[in-house]
């Protein structure tokens, strides 16, 4: 089992719970913002971010970076990510191994790339320019995703591992989305998450979706579901003590149920660690 160090349980920080957060300071070891968020002059979201920050470690979470995309790096983007995370000193900044625009404009989703030879010199390039702006390794996430594209050549999973060998970025393993993408191309999930270099994964995801029957859509509005349990249980016992976050982005649930998914994550790492049963 890898001995990286952890920060240990966080949620997604979301403006539905901040006043929660300050008046209770609940058990939660961390919480993840999405950049994008407070990427802004003032405001009352600056203020609860300066004011949790004050009490719990932060990650910085993007969702516009758009790494795989034909455009020009915005580079105006990566100078405010810059200054977000000089003023919360994030303990690390990740966003999504996608393209999420044309030339100019943003699609509003989060968009699987060829997985190409091409592909991999093109996003490398990209990663180490926003590596050398950030002055600090890129986290990138693996994206749900309902179709392939015919050109591939390797699985994203090996792209992800050859891409991190290229660079030196780290990787944000969304079990989710592996168990999504899994369902909806027919792949097997483990072996997704075999192929990628443990010793590269500086944190996982774990989050809801909706099952359509046939298919899964990543919606982030429903509570973990018992599959997505058992491969993160799985992934552990591979990975070893991982930062482990729970996102939810709709159908907001009671901040005492989130907690309770909270609590469950670290009953099952816990289990896997001591080797005993969660």
């Amino acid at each position: 089992m890898s001995k990286r160090t952890t920060l240990g349980f966080g949620l997604g920080l979301r403006s539905e719970y901040y006043q929660q957060i300050l008046e209770q300071r609940p058990a939660v070891d961390w919480f993840e913002i999405i950049s994008e968020n407070y990427m802004v002059d003032g405001g009352k979201a600056l203020y609860f971010l300066d004011a949790i920050n004050e009490q719990y470690p932060l990650v910085m979470h993007g969702v516009s970076l758009s790494i795989g995309g034909p455009h020009v790096i915005d580079i105006d983007y990566l100078r405010q990510l810059k200054s977000l995370a000089d003023r919360v000193q994030p303990h690390w900044i990740s966003d999504h191994l996608c393209w999420s625009r044309g030339n100019a404009h943003q699609l509003h989703d989060l968009l699987p790339l060829p997985f190409t030879q091409e592909s991999l010199l093109h996003v490398a390039a990209r990663v180490r320019l926003v590596q050398d702006i950030l002055e600090r390794p890129l986290v990138l996430e693996n994206v749900s995703a309902y179709i392939q594209w015919e050109t591939s050549c390797m699985s994203e999973s090996q792209f992800l591992a050859e891409l991190s060998y290229l660079t030196g970025c780290e990787l944000l393993l969304d079990v989710n989305n592996v168990y999504v993408s899994a369902r909806n191309q027919d792949f097997d999930p483990w072996q997704f998450i075999m192929e990628l270099p443990h010793d590269r994964i500086r944190q996982i995801h774990l989050a809801g979706h909706s099952n359509y029957g046939h298919y899964l859509i990543d919606t982030h509005d429903q509570p973990i579901a018992d599959p997505v349990w058992s491969l993160y249980s799985k992934a552990l016992s591979y990975l070893g003590p991982t930062s482990t976050l729970i996102e939810r982005d709709d159908h907001f649930p009671s901040f005492e149920e989130l907690l309770s998914e909270l609590t469950h994550a670290r009953a099952i790492a816990h289990g896997v660690i001591s080797g005993a049963t969660p």
